[in-house]
């Protein structure tokens, strides 16, 4: 089975309800980019990068699609056998750029999958369950709002919430932190998200003005020496988000101990093979992690499922995926879909969908012959 073509396609994801809010930005469209790998034998694999936006990481869409063109050419003929051995071609025509090789390895994936008939689950390690918990993430809003929205969503089904904050005034961000606490209480498992927004000074405010409150605090400060700061200072634990940009990111901050778990976003650590060695250092350290990524459609909703199906349950802190905000699904026949706050984990083989023929319109781009 070897690589006869690549087909990249742009799908255009609005934000179902008009505006997405972090303290970063305020997001209203996502430009996610599909990659199409056809082999000499008749099987399609597929791949799917979605930054949400151009500042939340080092990553954009157009960014995206420039390292595509400067990988794919080269891959042309390559056997589909040896996931390492593509890896390291892809290293050696472009360094860096983890979150356009995400879309590779995620195809790649895919085709062995398809080619041996087996969920990329199996190949990630095998599968622990076959349903895995989801999250909800209440944007950026009024305390009074953000609590009504938490309560509803804890009555779909949906056994964590994660409660982004920053970019005002902390009063206003202490307030939603305990309006959620009385709708919601142990009903289900709270992480606040800073998402960056907070000064190491507002972020221990934050903590004691709720200190009775039982949460995760999500990425409050800009950088890991920032949040290191904290170690110490305050009484929740504290989750990496942004900060973990690579694998030796992760590495760092759990020699440091600094990091009581983690959000993972599989493309920005580089793909599904990447974030296995990740699943494994935390393994070992006993941290907790969610299986997600910042954007994208049913392509990057299945690898985050498939991931998350692998990692021993107690230490799973849930899978986001971005169908509670987009409208309509890639494969109508086998969507990846949250019921009652968990989602089935794809058992067909590779990830376990198929995107509706020409359902992305012209390729952006074609290589090989």
């Amino acid at each position: 089975m070897r690589i006869d073509r690549i087909n990249v396609y742009s799908a255009q994801l609005p934000v179902k309800g008009g505006v997405y809010r972090m303290a970063s930005a305020d997001v209203e469209a996502l430009d996610s980019t599909l990659v199409e790998i056809v082999t000499d034998d008749g099987f399609a694999g597929w791949g799917e990068t979605c930054p949400i936006g151009p500042v939340y990481q080092p990553h954009h869409a157009l960014g995206a699609r420039a390292a595509i063109a400067e990988i794919a050419p080269g891959l042309i003929g390559a056997e589909i056998a040896s996931i390492r051995a593509l890896a390291k071609q892809m290293d050696e025509r472009l360094n860096g750029h983890g979150y356009a090789k995400a879309a590779f390895d995620m195809a790649f994936l895919d085709l062995l999958g398809q080619k041996l008939g087996v969920p990329v689950s199996t190949l990630l390690g095998g599968a622990l369950t076959d349903r895995v918990p989801a999250y909800y993430s209440l944007i950026v809003g009024t305390p009074d709002e953000t609590a009504r929205i938490a309560a509803d969503k804890v009555k779909a089904g949906y056994p964590r919430l994660q409660v982004k904050i920053g970019g005002r005034n902390l009063e206003e961000d202490v307030a939603v932190v305990h309006k959620v606490w009385e709708a919601v209480g142990f009903k289900a498992r709270i992480a606040v998200d800073g998402n960056r927004g907070l000064t190491a000074a507002a972020a221990i405010h934050l903590d004691r003005l709720c200190q009775a409150i039982p949460f995760i605090f999500e990425q409050p400060c800009n950088t890991m020496d920032e949040i290191a700061t904290l170690k110490g200072r305050v009484t929740h634990p504290i989750y990496l988000d942004e900060s973990t940009d690579d694998q030796n990111a992760v590495l760092r901050a759990i020699s440091l101990g600094i990091a009581d778990g983690f959000g993972f976003k599989v493309t920005r650590l580089g793909g599904l093979t990447k974030m296995t060695t990740v699943r494994d250092l935390c393994a070992i350290r006993s941290l907790p992690h969610s299986c997600d990524d910042a954007w994208g459609g049913d392509i990057i909703a299945a690898a985050c499922v498939h991931l998350a199906a692998t990692v021993e349950p107690r230490r799973m802190e849930g899978a986001w995926i971005a169908q509670e905000y987009i409208k309509g699904h890639f494969d109508q026949k086998h969507p990846v879909v949250i019921k009652q706050g968990h989602i089935a984990v794809p058992q067909r083989p590779g990830l376990g969908l198929k995107p509706e023929p020409g359902m992305f319109g012209k390729a952006v781009a074609i290589y090989g012959p």
